[in-house]
């Protein structure tokens, strides 16, 4: 469902008639920390335009490299992942580390291509449906989440996932998905899971079968 803008995301809106996109292989939940490295010249000045103006951009999943536009651009979901620049470092070539916090889902119109050297999109936040979640399903997210952090962190002692207390199922969904689903295309599905109470069931059971392909992975210890 699309909404005008909350209080809370009330900040976005100087960014959304021409949203700066940036076509990637991954996804950004609302919640999480995705750190980038830029070094590409046309995206270098995205970050410099973006840091002048409002710090807001899309991060969007490439849906097909292989199909492109008349500027051989590839082909982008409709859904993304809007998040601000938190902290960046411009380092002497020219590149940055960036590091941006996913502030809400938004669905994408791209703009014609030509006044900047990247894409821009007219954007609108989507408001998930915040229908109730039953405790069972939070639970079940919540146990497959740690089983599955414990498995990775048996392979790699550093690997830390602590979940926020109190946060709501809304957050908690996406920030398992974010973290522990390996697969980005089934990442993107999941953002694109607008219903909180199937979010949920959806992540538990991606999780639960990671788990279990970890457990007969030939690399597996036990």
């Amino acid at each position: 469902m699309e909404s005008p803008l909350s209080g809370k995301l009330r900040d976005l809106g100087p960014a959304l008639a021409a949203l700066p996109i940036f076509p990637l292989t991954t996804v950004l939940f609302p919640g999480a920390m995705l750190p980038l490295h830029i070094f590409e010249p046309r995206y270098r000045t995205m970050i410099r335009d973006v840091l002048d103006t409002h710090q807001a951009l899309a991060v969007v999943m490439v849906t097909d490299p292989d199909i492109t536009d008349a500027h051989g651009h590839p082909q982008i979901a409709s859904i993304a992942g809007v998040g601000m620049i938190m902290d960046y470092a411009e380092l002497p070539s020219g590149r940055f580390n960036i590091l941006i916090r996913g502030r809400a889902r938004v669905r994408l119109q791209e703009l014609p291509f030509g006044s900047k050297p990247y894409r821009q999109a007219r954007a609108t936040i989507i408001d998930p449906l915040a229908g109730e979640v039953p405790s069972t399903d939070l639970s079940a997210l919540i146990s497959s989440a740690t089983a599955f952090a414990q498995r990775v962190r048996e392979r790699d002692p550093s690997f830390e996932f602590p979940l926020p207390k109190d946060a709501p199922a809304s957050l908690i969904a996406d920030l398992c998905a974010h973290h522990l689903i390996l697969d980005a295309r089934e990442r993107q599905a999941i953002l694109e899971t607008l219903d909180t109470a199937d979010r949920v069931r959806k992540v538990a059971a991606s999780l639960a079968v990671q788990r279990m392909a970890l457990a007969h992975d030939p690399m597996d210890i036990n």
